[in-house]
Protein backbone atom coordinates (compact mmCIF):
# COMPACT_ATOMS: atom_id res chain seq x y z
CA UNK A 1 0.00 0.00 0.00
CA UNK A 2 1.32 3.13 -1.23
CA UNK A 3 1.57 6.27 0.79
CA UNK A 4 -1.70 8.77 0.92
CA UNK A 5 0.03 11.70 0.69
CA UNK A 6 2.64 10.57 -2.28
CA UNK A 7 -0.57 9.86 -4.09
CA UNK A 8 -2.39 13.30 -3.01
CA UNK A 9 0.94 14.73 -4.43
CA UNK A 10 1.74 12.70 -7.42
CA UNK A 11 -1.58 11.05 -8.63
CA UNK A 12 0.08 11.16 -12.46
CA UNK A 13 2.66 9.04 -11.35
CA UNK A 14 0.75 7.00 -9.86
CA UNK A 15 -1.59 6.06 -12.57
CA UNK A 16 1.71 5.73 -14.89
CA UNK A 17 2.73 2.73 -12.70
CA UNK A 18 -0.48 1.62 -12.70
CA UNK A 19 -0.04 1.69 -16.85
CA UNK A 20 3.19 -0.34 -16.79
CA UNK A 21 1.51 -2.67 -15.07
CA UNK A 22 -0.90 -2.90 -17.64
CA UNK A 23 -4.04 -2.91 -14.94
CA UNK A 24 -5.85 0.19 -16.58
CA UNK A 25 -9.04 -1.11 -14.92
CA UNK A 26 -7.81 0.91 -11.41
CA UNK A 27 -6.91 3.86 -12.90
CA UNK A 28 -10.11 5.64 -11.99
CA UNK A 29 -9.40 4.44 -8.72
CA UNK A 30 -6.60 7.37 -8.42
CA UNK A 31 -8.92 10.01 -8.71
CA UNK A 32 -12.01 8.30 -6.64
CA UNK A 33 -9.80 7.97 -4.10
CA UNK A 34 -8.50 11.53 -3.53
CA UNK A 35 -12.02 12.78 -3.80
CA UNK A 36 -12.93 10.27 -0.89
CA UNK A 37 -9.89 11.34 1.29
CA UNK A 38 -10.41 15.13 0.61
CA UNK A 39 -13.96 14.50 2.00
CA UNK A 40 -13.16 12.24 4.93
CA UNK A 41 -10.14 15.27 5.17
CA UNK A 42 -13.04 17.60 5.75
CA UNK A 43 -15.21 15.69 7.69
CA UNK A 44 -12.49 15.08 10.03
CA UNK A 45 -11.53 19.25 10.21
CA UNK A 46 -15.61 19.20 11.30
CA UNK A 47 -15.42 16.98 14.14
CA UNK A 48 -12.05 18.01 15.16
CA UNK A 49 -13.77 21.82 15.39
CA UNK A 50 -16.65 20.91 17.17
CA UNK A 51 -14.75 18.53 19.43
CA UNK A 52 -12.67 21.82 19.99
CA UNK A 53 -16.17 23.96 20.39
CA UNK A 54 -17.52 21.16 22.60
CA UNK A 55 -14.74 21.58 25.05
CA UNK A 56 -14.73 25.43 25.51
CA UNK A 57 -18.58 25.04 26.57
CA UNK A 58 -18.04 22.72 28.66
CA UNK A 59 -15.56 24.78 30.65
CA UNK A 60 -18.40 27.87 30.17
CA UNK A 61 -20.72 25.43 31.89
CA UNK A 62 -19.05 24.75 34.88
CA UNK A 63 -18.09 28.16 35.62
CA UNK A 64 -22.01 29.49 35.12
CA UNK A 65 -22.99 26.72 37.58
CA UNK A 66 -19.81 27.46 40.12
CA UNK A 67 -21.72 31.32 39.71
CA UNK A 68 -25.13 30.20 40.53
CA UNK A 69 -26.05 30.79 36.70
CA UNK A 70 -27.99 27.57 36.03
CA UNK A 71 -30.53 28.58 33.75
CA UNK A 72 -27.68 29.74 31.55
CA UNK A 73 -25.52 27.21 32.23
CA UNK A 74 -28.45 24.80 31.36
CA UNK A 75 -29.14 26.37 27.72
CA UNK A 76 -25.29 25.43 27.13
CA UNK A 77 -25.53 21.97 28.06
CA UNK A 78 -28.76 21.50 25.41
CA UNK A 79 -26.30 23.29 22.74
CA UNK A 80 -23.75 20.99 23.62
CA UNK A 81 -26.40 17.45 23.55
CA UNK A 82 -27.00 18.74 20.07
CA UNK A 83 -23.73 19.47 19.42
CA UNK A 84 -23.05 15.93 20.77
CA UNK A 85 -25.34 14.26 18.09
CA UNK A 86 -24.09 16.23 15.24
CA UNK A 87 -20.24 15.08 16.27
CA UNK A 88 -21.68 11.04 16.63
CA UNK A 89 -23.03 11.59 12.72
CA UNK A 90 -19.70 12.96 11.71
CA UNK A 91 -17.81 10.32 13.21
CA UNK A 92 -19.68 7.67 11.66
CA UNK A 93 -19.20 9.60 8.33
CA UNK A 94 -15.24 9.61 8.93
CA UNK A 95 -14.97 5.74 10.09
CA UNK A 96 -17.10 4.77 6.80
CA UNK A 97 -14.95 7.42 4.49
CA UNK A 98 -11.33 6.37 6.24
CA UNK A 99 -12.36 2.72 5.32
CA UNK A 100 -13.39 3.35 1.63
CA UNK A 101 -10.38 5.17 1.10
CA UNK A 102 -8.38 2.19 3.10
CA UNK A 103 -10.11 -0.40 0.86
CA UNK A 104 -9.09 1.58 -2.68
CA UNK A 105 -5.48 2.34 -1.62
CA UNK A 106 -5.00 -1.49 -1.03
CA UNK A 107 -6.03 -2.26 -4.61
CA UNK A 108 -3.83 0.20 -5.99
CA UNK A 109 -0.41 -1.02 -6.72
CA UNK A 110 2.92 -0.50 -5.15
CA UNK A 111 5.46 1.70 -6.98
CA UNK A 112 7.49 -0.49 -8.72
CA UNK A 113 12.00 -0.04 -9.28
CA UNK A 114 12.75 1.49 -12.05
CA UNK A 115 15.04 -1.46 -12.99
CA UNK A 116 11.88 -3.19 -13.10
CA UNK A 117 11.46 -4.18 -17.13
CA UNK A 118 8.21 -3.62 -18.77
CA UNK A 119 6.19 -6.83 -19.41
CA UNK A 120 3.00 -7.92 -19.54
CA UNK A 121 3.39 -11.08 -17.87
CA UNK A 122 5.62 -14.10 -17.26
CA UNK A 123 6.63 -14.68 -20.72
CA UNK A 124 8.36 -11.38 -20.56
CA UNK A 125 10.23 -12.06 -17.52
CA UNK A 126 14.39 -11.34 -18.35
CA UNK A 127 16.99 -13.77 -17.77
CA UNK A 128 19.75 -12.47 -16.05
CA UNK A 129 22.48 -14.54 -15.29
CA UNK A 130 22.60 -18.97 -15.60
CA UNK A 131 24.94 -20.77 -12.85
CA UNK A 132 26.32 -23.76 -13.89
CA UNK A 133 26.44 -25.47 -17.07
CA UNK A 134 23.31 -27.20 -18.08
CA UNK A 135 23.55 -30.61 -19.07
CA UNK A 136 21.25 -33.44 -20.68
CA UNK A 137 22.68 -37.03 -20.54
CA UNK A 138 22.93 -39.41 -23.39
CA UNK A 139 20.38 -41.53 -21.64
CA UNK A 140 16.50 -41.12 -21.20
CA UNK A 141 15.58 -39.00 -17.86
CA UNK A 142 12.02 -40.13 -16.41
CA UNK A 143 9.24 -38.57 -15.42
CA UNK A 144 9.90 -37.28 -12.03
CA UNK A 145 6.94 -39.57 -10.23
CA UNK A 146 8.46 -42.50 -11.93
CA UNK A 147 11.79 -41.66 -10.73
CA UNK A 148 10.43 -41.84 -7.11
CA UNK A 149 7.92 -44.71 -8.27
CA UNK A 150 11.06 -46.84 -8.75
CA UNK A 151 12.54 -46.31 -5.48
CA UNK A 152 8.90 -47.03 -3.70
CA UNK A 153 9.16 -43.78 -2.98
CA UNK A 154 5.33 -42.02 -3.87
CA UNK A 155 1.92 -42.79 -3.57
CA UNK A 156 0.17 -40.91 -5.22
CA UNK A 157 -3.26 -43.02 -5.79
CA UNK A 158 -3.66 -43.52 -2.04
CA UNK A 159 -3.45 -39.73 -1.42
CA UNK A 160 -5.65 -39.59 -3.97
CA UNK A 161 -7.93 -41.40 -2.04
CA UNK A 162 -6.93 -39.65 1.22
CA UNK A 163 -7.20 -35.91 0.31
CA UNK A 164 -7.73 -36.06 -2.97
CA UNK A 165 -5.92 -34.40 -6.73
CA UNK A 166 -2.79 -32.78 -5.61
CA UNK A 167 -1.57 -34.45 -2.39
CA UNK A 168 0.97 -37.49 -2.00
CA UNK A 169 2.64 -39.94 0.43
CA UNK A 170 5.80 -39.78 0.29
CA UNK A 171 7.97 -43.03 1.12
CA UNK A 172 11.53 -44.42 2.22
CA UNK A 173 14.48 -42.78 0.72
CA UNK A 174 12.57 -40.11 -1.36
CA UNK A 175 11.09 -39.33 2.51
CA UNK A 176 14.18 -39.34 3.50
CA UNK A 177 15.69 -37.02 1.11
CA UNK A 178 12.85 -35.02 1.30
CA UNK A 179 13.40 -33.99 4.88
CA UNK A 180 17.30 -34.30 4.63
CA UNK A 181 16.79 -31.15 1.92
CA UNK A 182 14.97 -29.23 4.57
CA UNK A 183 17.27 -29.96 7.02
CA UNK A 184 20.59 -28.81 5.04
CA UNK A 185 18.44 -25.79 3.76
CA UNK A 186 17.94 -24.77 7.52
CA UNK A 187 21.67 -25.35 8.44
CA UNK A 188 22.96 -23.61 5.31
CA UNK A 189 21.00 -20.70 6.15
CA UNK A 190 22.01 -20.58 9.96
CA UNK A 191 25.61 -20.53 8.43
CA UNK A 192 24.67 -17.66 7.36
CA UNK A 193 23.71 -15.69 10.27
CA UNK A 194 20.01 -16.18 9.94
CA UNK A 195 17.66 -16.87 13.23
CA UNK A 196 15.95 -20.02 12.88
CA UNK A 197 12.22 -19.91 13.26
CA UNK A 198 8.80 -22.23 12.79
CA UNK A 199 5.58 -20.24 13.29
CA UNK A 200 2.43 -20.60 13.41
CA UNK A 201 1.15 -22.25 10.72
CA UNK A 202 -2.25 -20.32 10.63
CA UNK A 203 -2.96 -16.51 10.79
CA UNK A 204 -5.33 -14.01 11.37
CA UNK A 205 -7.25 -12.43 8.35
CA UNK A 206 -5.99 -9.29 9.42
CA UNK A 207 -2.03 -10.33 9.14
CA UNK A 208 -3.52 -12.19 5.43
CA UNK A 209 -4.77 -8.66 3.96
CA UNK A 210 -1.45 -7.00 5.40
CA UNK A 211 0.99 -9.43 3.71
CA UNK A 212 -0.62 -9.58 0.46
CA UNK A 213 -2.93 -8.29 -2.21
CA UNK A 214 -6.89 -9.79 -2.67
CA UNK A 215 -6.00 -11.57 -5.62
CA UNK A 216 -3.51 -13.53 -4.30
CA UNK A 217 -5.64 -14.13 -0.87
CA UNK A 218 -8.44 -15.75 -2.75
CA UNK A 219 -6.66 -17.65 -4.95
CA UNK A 220 -3.93 -19.24 -2.89
CA UNK A 221 -5.52 -19.24 1.13
CA UNK A 222 -7.53 -22.15 2.38
CA UNK A 223 -10.00 -20.91 5.17
CA UNK A 224 -10.73 -22.23 8.67
CA UNK A 225 -14.63 -22.65 8.70
CA UNK A 226 -15.85 -20.42 11.40
CA UNK A 227 -12.76 -19.00 12.79
CA UNK A 228 -10.87 -15.74 11.73
CA UNK A 229 -7.88 -17.93 10.84
CA UNK A 230 -6.04 -18.95 7.59
CA UNK A 231 -3.73 -21.78 6.47
CA UNK A 232 -0.28 -20.41 5.45
CA UNK A 233 0.22 -20.49 1.39
CA UNK A 234 4.09 -19.66 2.88
CA UNK A 235 5.81 -19.07 6.40
CA UNK A 236 6.73 -15.58 5.09
CA UNK A 237 3.03 -14.34 6.15
CA UNK A 238 3.66 -15.53 9.31
CA UNK A 239 7.02 -14.16 9.87
CA UNK A 240 6.53 -10.72 8.32
CA UNK A 241 2.72 -10.90 10.65
CA UNK A 242 5.46 -11.14 13.80
CA UNK A 243 6.24 -7.82 13.68
CA UNK A 244 2.43 -6.13 13.34
CA UNK A 245 1.62 -3.01 15.48
CA UNK A 246 5.28 -3.14 16.91
CA UNK A 247 8.18 -0.08 16.66
CA UNK A 248 11.63 -1.12 16.27
CA UNK A 249 14.49 0.06 17.41
CA UNK A 250 16.77 1.17 14.41
CA UNK A 251 20.40 -0.20 16.18
CA UNK A 252 18.57 -3.49 16.09
CA UNK A 253 17.59 -3.71 12.22
CA UNK A 254 18.03 -5.94 10.00
CA UNK A 255 16.14 -8.61 11.49
CA UNK A 256 17.45 -11.79 9.40
CA UNK A 257 14.96 -14.70 10.20
CA UNK A 258 14.78 -18.22 8.67
CA UNK A 259 11.81 -20.37 8.92
CA UNK A 260 10.30 -24.22 8.42
CA UNK A 261 6.96 -24.51 7.68
CA UNK A 262 4.73 -26.41 5.44
CA UNK A 263 2.51 -24.77 3.13
CA UNK A 264 -1.06 -24.96 1.81
CA UNK A 265 -2.43 -23.52 -1.08
CA UNK A 266 -5.92 -23.64 -2.87
CA UNK A 267 -3.26 -23.29 -6.51
CA UNK A 268 -7.10 -22.16 -8.72
CA UNK A 269 -7.06 -22.50 -11.96
CA UNK A 270 -3.51 -25.06 -11.59
CA UNK A 271 -3.49 -27.48 -14.89
CA UNK A 272 -1.37 -28.83 -17.26
CA UNK A 273 1.07 -32.14 -17.87
CA UNK A 274 3.36 -31.26 -14.80
CA UNK A 275 0.31 -31.76 -12.45
CA UNK A 276 0.38 -34.87 -12.61
CA UNK A 277 3.08 -35.36 -10.46
CA UNK A 278 4.37 -32.79 -7.26
CA UNK A 279 5.18 -30.22 -9.48
CA UNK A 280 1.92 -28.16 -8.47
CA UNK A 281 0.76 -29.27 -5.34
CA UNK A 282 -1.74 -28.31 -2.27
CA UNK A 283 0.40 -29.09 0.25
CA UNK A 284 3.87 -29.00 0.81
CA UNK A 285 6.70 -28.26 2.95
CA UNK A 286 9.31 -24.97 2.31
CA UNK A 287 12.53 -23.42 4.37
CA UNK A 288 11.81 -19.65 3.60
CA UNK A 289 13.83 -17.02 4.42
CA UNK A 290 12.78 -13.02 5.55
CA UNK A 291 14.39 -9.46 6.00
CA UNK A 292 12.90 -6.03 8.09
CA UNK A 293 15.51 -3.42 7.33
CA UNK A 294 15.53 -0.08 7.13
CA UNK A 295 14.52 1.53 3.50
CA UNK A 296 18.18 2.25 2.00
CA UNK A 297 19.26 -1.60 2.38
CA UNK A 298 16.63 -3.28 0.97
CA UNK A 299 18.43 -3.34 -2.16
CA UNK A 300 21.59 -4.53 -0.89
CA UNK A 301 19.46 -7.61 0.92
CA UNK A 302 17.24 -8.11 -2.11
CA UNK A 303 20.38 -9.19 -3.71
CA UNK A 304 21.72 -11.39 -0.44
CA UNK A 305 19.19 -13.44 -0.63
CA UNK A 306 18.44 -14.72 -4.18
CA UNK A 307 22.36 -15.74 -3.92
CA UNK A 308 21.64 -17.52 -0.76
CA UNK A 309 19.26 -19.81 -2.63
CA UNK A 310 21.45 -19.81 -5.90
CA UNK A 311 24.37 -21.17 -3.67
CA UNK A 312 22.31 -23.68 -2.37
CA UNK A 313 21.11 -24.83 -5.57
CA UNK A 314 24.14 -24.96 -6.47
CA UNK A 315 26.14 -26.99 -3.28
CA UNK A 316 23.91 -29.62 -4.50
CA UNK A 317 24.89 -29.53 -8.10
CA UNK A 318 21.91 -28.23 -9.69
CA UNK A 319 22.06 -25.58 -12.43
CA UNK A 320 20.16 -22.58 -11.98
CA UNK A 321 19.48 -19.41 -13.60
CA UNK A 322 17.65 -16.42 -12.64
CA UNK A 323 15.33 -14.24 -14.28
CA UNK A 324 14.11 -10.56 -13.38
CA UNK A 325 10.10 -10.57 -12.89
CA UNK A 326 8.41 -7.87 -15.49
CA UNK A 327 6.16 -5.63 -14.31
CA UNK A 328 2.94 -7.26 -15.00
CA UNK A 329 4.32 -10.51 -13.40
CA UNK A 330 4.63 -8.19 -10.17
CA UNK A 331 1.69 -8.82 -7.65
CA UNK A 332 0.81 -5.55 -6.12
CA UNK A 333 2.14 -5.43 -2.99
CA UNK A 334 6.07 -6.23 -4.69
CA UNK A 335 8.59 -3.18 -5.70
CA UNK A 336 11.05 -6.06 -7.65
CA UNK A 337 11.21 -9.61 -7.49
CA UNK A 338 13.28 -12.37 -9.35
CA UNK A 339 12.74 -15.88 -10.03
CA UNK A 340 15.18 -18.19 -9.35
CA UNK A 341 15.00 -21.80 -11.91
CA UNK A 342 16.44 -24.80 -12.04
CA UNK A 343 17.59 -26.81 -14.78
CA UNK A 344 15.50 -29.60 -16.01
CA UNK A 345 17.39 -32.34 -18.07
CA UNK A 346 13.92 -34.01 -19.16
CA UNK A 347 11.86 -31.12 -20.07
CA UNK A 348 15.64 -29.23 -21.67
CA UNK A 349 14.41 -25.73 -20.11
CA UNK A 350 14.51 -24.27 -16.58
CA UNK A 351 11.39 -24.09 -13.91
CA UNK A 352 10.82 -22.18 -11.09
CA UNK A 353 12.32 -23.68 -7.95
CA UNK A 354 11.79 -19.97 -5.42
CA UNK A 355 10.91 -16.60 -5.71
CA UNK A 356 12.97 -13.44 -4.29
CA UNK A 357 10.56 -10.56 -3.17
CA UNK A 358 11.33 -6.28 -2.19
CA UNK A 359 8.17 -5.40 -1.17
CA UNK A 360 9.49 -1.62 0.03
CA UNK A 361 7.33 -0.30 2.82
CA UNK A 362 3.94 -2.24 1.22
CA UNK A 363 3.28 -4.68 4.00
CA UNK A 364 5.14 -2.56 6.93
CA UNK A 365 2.49 -0.08 6.04
CA UNK A 366 -0.25 -2.52 6.09
CA UNK A 367 0.82 -4.18 9.51
CA UNK A 368 2.22 -1.21 11.29
CA UNK A 369 5.53 -2.44 10.90
CA UNK A 370 7.26 0.92 11.87
CA UNK A 371 11.35 2.02 13.15
CA UNK A 372 12.36 4.70 15.85
CA UNK A 373 15.32 6.32 14.14
CA UNK A 374 17.33 8.86 15.10
CA UNK A 375 16.05 11.58 17.51
CA UNK A 376 12.61 9.40 18.19
CA UNK A 377 11.93 9.97 14.12
CA UNK A 378 9.62 6.76 12.94
CA UNK A 379 9.31 5.63 9.51
CA UNK A 380 7.95 2.06 7.84
CA UNK A 381 10.33 -0.94 7.62
CA UNK A 382 11.19 -2.65 4.64
CA UNK A 383 10.58 -6.31 3.70
CA UNK A 384 12.27 -8.75 2.20
CA UNK A 385 11.12 -12.57 1.50
CA UNK A 386 13.37 -15.39 -0.47
CA UNK A 387 12.64 -19.21 -0.76
CA UNK A 388 15.52 -21.17 0.35
CA UNK A 389 14.17 -24.76 -0.20
CA UNK A 390 11.12 -25.85 -1.27
CA UNK A 391 10.98 -29.71 -1.96
CA UNK A 392 9.03 -31.13 -3.08
CA UNK A 393 9.46 -29.20 -6.07
CA UNK A 394 13.17 -28.80 -5.55
CA UNK A 395 13.17 -32.86 -5.57
CA UNK A 396 11.87 -32.92 -9.08
CA UNK A 397 15.42 -30.48 -9.81
CA UNK A 398 17.72 -32.80 -7.73
CA UNK A 399 16.39 -36.55 -9.06
CA UNK A 400 16.68 -35.03 -12.56
CA UNK A 401 20.26 -33.74 -12.21
CA UNK A 402 21.71 -36.12 -9.90
CA UNK A 403 20.15 -39.34 -11.56
CA UNK A 404 22.80 -42.13 -12.84
CA UNK A 405 22.15 -43.93 -16.05
CA UNK A 406 21.78 -47.55 -14.14
CA UNK A 407 18.44 -45.57 -12.48
CA UNK A 408 20.68 -45.01 -8.90
CA UNK A 409 20.67 -41.44 -7.67
CA UNK A 410 23.80 -39.67 -6.61
CA UNK A 411 23.65 -38.00 -2.88
CA UNK A 412 25.77 -34.50 -3.47
CA UNK A 413 28.67 -34.16 -0.60
CA UNK A 414 26.68 -31.75 1.35
CA UNK A 415 23.79 -33.84 1.69
CA UNK A 416 25.10 -37.02 2.86
CA UNK A 417 25.57 -36.55 6.68
CA UNK A 418 22.20 -35.69 6.95
CA UNK A 419 21.33 -39.40 4.60
CA UNK A 420 23.15 -41.52 6.85
CA UNK A 421 26.32 -41.18 4.84
CA UNK A 422 24.91 -42.50 1.76
CA UNK A 423 26.12 -41.43 -1.48
CA UNK A 424 24.16 -43.10 -3.73
CA UNK A 425 20.38 -44.28 -3.28
CA UNK A 426 19.81 -47.22 -5.62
Amino acid sequence: MIDIKFLRENPDAVKENIKKKFQDQKLPLVDEVIELDAKSREVKKQADDLRSNRNKISKQIGALMAQGKKEEGMALKEEVTKQAEKLAELEAQENELSAKVTEIMMQIPQIIDPSVPIGRDDSENVEIERFGEPVVPDFEIPYHTDIMEKFNGIDLDSARKVAGNGFYYLMGDIARLHSAVISYARDFMIERGFTYCVPPFMIRSNVVTGVMSFAEMDSMMYKIDGEDLYLIGTSEHSMIGKFIDTINKEENLPYTLTSYSPCFRKEKGAHGIEERGVYRIHQFEKQEMIVVCKPEESKMWFDKLWQNTVDLFRSMDIPVRTLECCSGDLADLKVRSLDVEAWSPRQKKYFEVGSCSNLGDAQARRLKIRVSGEGGKKYFAHTLNNTVVAPPRMLIAFLENNLNEDGSVRIPEVLRPYMGGKSVIK
